[in-house]
């Protein structure tokens, strides 16, 4: 996605229902929060990658490197707004983005949430993180990610399959 998907990235957000929220976040968060958010989103170093269905983007996935760059570590993040959970979709996501971190040189992925976030461990546990638990915290993190053919390859099918179904869709207003 790029700084174009703003609004639509930013509307996501403003529908997460108060608890998915509060479990993507940390804390329970305004909207004015998130649109700060999402604004920022875009000015960092960072990839955003958004699942959309029926022409709005129902779930987002993110990393964020460094201030400027791609380094060994990146931070990872889903949101699935709450009438599409349980779809595959923060799975998807995930998994496209764990693809990514290995294309950039990120060696560990990491993700925190709250510990009652039970989807978001789910799915760190699905993409073998190693979990770390803190008082009301937990932190997962997807080691020894290194480029493959396999994962090149895969991560370039899936943008130029995007674009070409972006060409055959009828122009957004």
């Amino acid at each position: 996605m790029t700084g174009s998907d703003l609004e639509r990235v930013r509307d996501h957000f403003l529908r997460l229902g108060s608890n998915s929220r509060r479990l993507r976040f940390g804390r329970p968060v305004s909207d004015e929060f998130l649109e700060r958010y999402a604004e920022a989103l875009f000015d960092a170093v960072s990839i955003v990658y958004g699942a959309e269905i029926d022409g709005v983007i129902r779930g987002v996935t993110e990393m964020r490197g460094d201030a400027t760059s791609w380094g060994r570590f990146a931070e990872a993040a889903v949101s699935v707004e709450d009438n599409y959970q349980d779809r595959g979709i923060g799975g998807a996501l995930l998994k496209r983005l764990v693809q990514a971190a290995q294309n950039r040189g990120v060696s560990q992925l990491y993700m925190v949430c709250l510990r009652d976030n039970h989807k978001m461990k789910h799915l760190a546990q699905k993409n073998e993180a190693i979990l770390d638990y803190c008082v009301d915290s937990v932190e997962g993190r997807i080691t020894d990610l290194h480029p493959s053919f396999g994962s090149l390859f895969s991560e370039w099918f899936d943008e130029a399959s995007d674009y070409v179904s972006s060409l055959m869709e009828p122009a957004r207003k």
